[in-house]
């Protein structure tokens, strides 16, 4: 059988094995201890590992954009995109129905009140002006005509009031006569009888005849009336068509600009139409575009400046503020009363407003971060006194401004933060800036 032996010395100097005695046993004991040793170290190890967190990523620290939050005051401001629009706007619009013969002139030339535009045709207005002028022709003649027959009548009436006087008077005569006749038996009776019943209807056709004379007196002023009134119709409606047929050449009707001509050569435009526009370059006024959940506190009356990126910023204030909301902004209207604008501003020129709403005194601010509305809570990284590494931290904002922000809560005057976009680390706690 196999034993573990070892050479032993005699005494005679000769060598014989001997067997070695718990060898084996020790050998299999640094066995076991080793490798248990080897498994509590993985074990310890893998422990530590599942308990260690991810390493924090580096950013770069010129990639962001790093604030110190500060104390003290700060001018509350909105800002928005727009342009300058005229204040004073003519539309010119067609009289009646016509076709566009000939354009005189173009956008961008200046006009006055008699300055033609373009000029129109419509045939069937102009025949409809001959025929006017033919109806008013022909009420002058009525009217001249009426008047004849009334001098006519009154003449007729006039003589037969003063035959009639002069009969009653010869029967009053004759009658005075015969009754002295009669006292003195000179007349029968009968004859004065007659001169009585004479002189009697006489008189009553006198007064008959006066009747009808005054009569055709108080007749002549109506019946000129409705004459005048028949020729005044036809002449306001002869007047109405030359007017339309004046129109035909569309006038600009104020001193400015032409800013636009809405129709083409030959296009056939009905009444109403409308086919230029004048305005008045030397009243602008700005329209900012300001979004709605900014626009809350915008005032009437709130001083403004417009930047017109050629001229520099010009002053104004807020004049008028649309009550509805379109694609989420709100149109507000800023003046220049009383400002001269610069040189080389005109209508639709593309502008930039800022509106002063109001000042803050002795609050915590910031920089506008990246993300964050007004009276809202948001979380941004804060970097740690030694600027190497930043932490989440939750902050409550207040109010805003175009460049800054009020922070109520998270943060302390002197803190620094990373204001610019940082969401795609928003799953980690720190990060670490190289």
């Amino acid at each position: 059988m196999n034993r573990v032996t070892q050479r032993h010395l005699t005494e005679n100097g000769t060598t014989m094995d001997r067997p070695r005695v718990g060898r084996a046993k020790a050998r299999w004991l640094r066995i076991i201890l080793f490798g248990g040793l080897t498994l509590v170290t993985v074990g310890v190890v893998t422990f530590l590992l599942a308990h260690l967190g991810a390493a924090a990523p580096v950013v770069a620290r010129n990639s962001v954009w790093i604030d110190t939050v500060k104390r003290g005051s700060f001018l509350r401001q909105v800002r928005g995109l727009g342009a300058l629009v005229p204040e004073d706007i003519s539309w010119i619009a067609s009289r009646n129905d016509a076709r566009i013969e000939k354009i005189l002139i173009w956008p961008g030339t200046r006009v006055e009140p008699g300055t033609t535009i373009l000029v129109m045709n419509n045939p069937e207005l102009q025949q409809s002006v001959f025929d006017a002028d033919a109806a008013v022709t022909a009420a002058q003649v009525r009217l001249v005509n009426v008047k004849a027959q009334l001098q006519g009548q009154s003449l007729e009436r006039q003589v037969a009031l003063t035959k009639a006087e002069g009969d009653r008077e010869i029967a009053a005569a004759e009658l005075e006569v015969n009754r002295r006749l009669s006292k003195n038996g000179l007349i029968a009776a009968v004859d004065l009888k007659k001169s009585e019943i004479t002189a009697h209807q006489l008189n009553a056709t006198y007064e008959t005849e006066k009747q009808r004379f005054e009569f055709t007196q108080a007749s002549i002023k109506p019946q000129l009336a409705v004459a005048e009134g028949e020729l005044d119709q036809a002449k306001a409606q002869a007047a109405l068509r030359h007017g339309q047929l004046d129109a035909l050449q569309v006038r600009a009707g104020m001193n400015g600009v032409l800013q636009q001509i809405a129709v083409e050569v030959g296009q056939r435009i009905s009444a109403g139409t409308n086919v230029a526009r004048v305005v008045d370059p030397n009243k602008l006024k700005a329209q900012i575009k300001i979004a709605e959940t900014q626009a809350r506190d915008i005032l009437i009356g709130q001083s403004a400046s417009i930047d017109t990126r050629t001229s520099g910023l010009v002053p104004g204030r807020v004049s008028r503020i649309d009550p509805a909301v379109q694609q989420g902004t709100v149109l507000v209207d800023i003046s220049f009363d009383g400002t001269t604008l610069p040189r080389g501003v005109r209508p639709d020129l593309s502008v930039e407003g800022t509106i002063d709403l109001e000042k803050l005194d002795n609050v915590v601010y910031m920089g506008r971060p990246a993300f964050g509305q007004d009276e809202s809570s948001i979380t941004l990284f804060k970097l740690s006194p030694n600027g190497i590494e930043a932490e989440h931290t939750k902050i409550l904002l207040g109010r805003s401004s175009v460049n800054a922000i009020e922070v109520r809560e998270g943060l302390n005057p002197g803190d620094r933060v990373i204001l610019s976009d940082t969401s795609t680390y928003d799953s980690q706690e720190r990060i670490r800036l190289q």
